[in-house]
């Protein structure tokens, strides 16, 4: 099992900063479209931004005098990664308590 980094958690935690991974879900964005998006002032929407962009979650493009953000694939490849080791996990599971209950509604039939 491949193992998680833990600033990705921790970037993701905050909730101003799952909202701007989920904004730029829909394509790149500016720092100021996503202050008006959010309702917050641009320092504070900068101030995320480079979190995300120190955890490796977003990349920065300067086209002429803008800065634009946009997702970065690969941390969400290893988050999703490592979810599907935990989903293979639970699938097992119920897939054995779906054979229980089966047994159990067999058993009440006879």
């Amino acid at each position: 099992m491949k193992r998680m980094e833990t600033t990705t958690f921790s970037a993701l935690s905050e909730p101003s900063r799952l909202r701007i991974v989920e904004l730029l879900l829909h394509g790149p964005m500016t720092v100021g479209d996503i202050a008006q998006r959010l309702e917050i002032r641009q320092p504070q929407a900068s101030k995320h931004l480079k979190v995300l962009l120190e955890a490796g979650l977003v990349q920065v493009e300067a086209i002429a005098n803008r800065r634009e953000y946009r997702l970065s694939p690969e941390p969400f490849r290893q988050l999703q990664s490592w979810l599907d080791t935990y989903r293979a996990l639970w699938e097992e599971r119920y897939d054995q308590l779906e054979l229980y209950l089966q047994r159990l509604q067999a058993e009440q039939k006879d």
